[in-house]
């Protein structure tokens, strides 16, 4: 990635003439529409946007005496891309913020990444745990640009669980510096669960995380290792079900993934080591599988090059590697609702953020499939934070009347050649989020 937020400032400026101020009302003609749902593309169709809504889609020609006319030239229209596992304020690795940076630093650094969001098209962002409340309030009220986020608040995580981000030598109780700054809360017991799940969603949360299971980049918990009981699980579930919405659970194998199901959670991150019996109870309760292809498919399979990984972390990246190849075949097969994330830690680690969803491609999805993960499949589960969802008046990830206008004219079909996400530089020739346009070089 080269200052690819960068170069999206200075196309905005280069385009102000012509966007001027984008008016309340665009009317696109002559574009092929993917909606985020359906295997094929409505060819030559006209869309209405009006104010920072899909008001109108017709094979006709439509008449807006007021409209901004833009010609999309035959291009492919796809909603805004969703990515689901996003932490927004990490950077490199959990401790940067802790050791090498403060937080005013990490939250400038989580600017620069959601620009880089928006110029690879991807609209919104569910953020899986960190301290990114702020500004997820900020860009909801318009103070600033950025994707929808759909924030998870501080990670839940038990004393030497996957969130832990203390001192080895630290006592019981004390609460350091990321947790200070609301990055984490180390709970343990059903009371100091509640209380965290209730001061994230207090703050703005639309969902809450917890960490049910040992992970890869973390100091004090093998991947093997089940993190809290079911009771604390429940609190958890609990709690959010009384706000509306709903728990997602890091996890990688079958006890910790079974506890969470067992406990009421409905979204599982990860997964990568489970068998082929958890996918099927998965399927048949309506648990969704938040997959993270780039990390495990990619980055996995040389985990030696990541530089800020232990020996350690480096030889759970490759039994994770091995894991979500088998992992990915039976989700396919037992047809999960699948959406697609990152995780690693913002677009800025060696990939286009794309890459976490055409990576499914080497686990046998089909373009179409990955196409829903990262739209229509997406906004399913957002849907499922209810009342905590500051989105609810509009649909996203579809190309609807009603739908929020997050769109996307490409040059080229990512039905035919899913490949085509990770040329956004090129291929991206309008970019628009909430009816406003970020990017235009038709």
């Amino acid at each position: 990635m080269k200052n690819s937020g960068i170069k999206l400032s200075a196309l905005a400026l280069a385009c102000s003439l012509a966007l001027s101020a984008n008016a309340a009302t665009t009317l696109f003609t002559n574009v092929d529409i993917f909606n985020g749902t359906e295997d094929k593309l409505y060819e030559d169709h006209h869309v209405l946007v009006v104010d920072n809504k899909i008001t109108k889609i017709s094979k006709d020609e439509i008449k807006s005496a007021d409209a901004t006319v833009i010609d999309g030239q035959g291009k492919t229209m796809i909603p805004g891309l969703i990515d689901m596992h996003s932490h927004l304020c990490l950077q490199e690795g959990m401790l940067v913020g802790r050791d090498d940076y403060d937080q005013m630093a990490m939250g400038a650094r989580t600017y620069v990444s959601l620009q880089q969001y928006l110029d690879q098209g991807f609209t919104t962002a569910r953020d899986a745990g960190c301290n990114v409340l702020g500004i997820a309030k900020a860009i909801n009220k318009g103070l600033m640009d950025g994707p929808r986020i759909y924030p998870s608040g501080g990670f839940l995580s038990q004393t030497g669980g996957h969130a832990d981000t203390g001192s080895f030598n630290d006592q019981p109780g004390r609460v350091d510096d990321l947790e200070r700054h609301g990055f984490g809360y180390i709970v343990d017991g059903k009371t100091e669960v509640r209380r965290a799940a209730r001061q994230n969603l207090r703050a703005g949360a639309t969902q809450i995380k917890v960490m049910a299971g040992g992970g890869v980049a973390s100091e004090f918990d093998p991947v093997h290792m089940t993190q809290m009981s079911v009771e604390e699980l429940e609190a958890a579930v609990e709690v959010a079900k009384d706000y509306g919405t709903y728990v997602t659970v890091h996890a990688y194998h079958d006890r910790s993934v079974n506890r969470a199901i067992d406990a009421g959670v409905r979204s599982i991150e990860h997964n990568f080591l489970v068998s082929e019996d958890t996918i099927k109870r998965m399927k048949k309760e309506g648990v969704a599988l938040s997959a993270q292809a780039a990390m495990s498919l990619k980055a996995f399979a040389n985990p030696e090059s990541i530089t800020f990984f232990s020996p350690d972390q480096q030889d759970k990246a490759s039994k994770v590697y091995e894991g979500a190849l088998q992992m990915f075949k039976w989700a396919k097969k037992h047809e999960l609702l699948i959406v697609t994330g990152g995780d690693m830690f913002g677009p800025a680690y060696n990939t286009t953020q794309a890459e976490n969803m055409t990576y499914m491609q080497k686990a046998g999805f089909t373009p179409f499939e990955i196409m829903k993960m990262g739209t229509s499949n997406a906004a399913e589960v957002l849907s499922w934070s209810g009342g905590m969802n500051p989105y609810k008046y509009g649909s996203l990830g579809k190309i609807e009347a009603g739908a929020y206008a997050d769109l996307i004219l490409i040059e080229g079909n990512p039905l035919e050649d899913i490949e085509v996400l990770n040329q956004y530089e090129e291929k991206f020739q309008l970019i628009m989020k909430d009816g406003k346009i970020y990017k235009n070089t038709l």
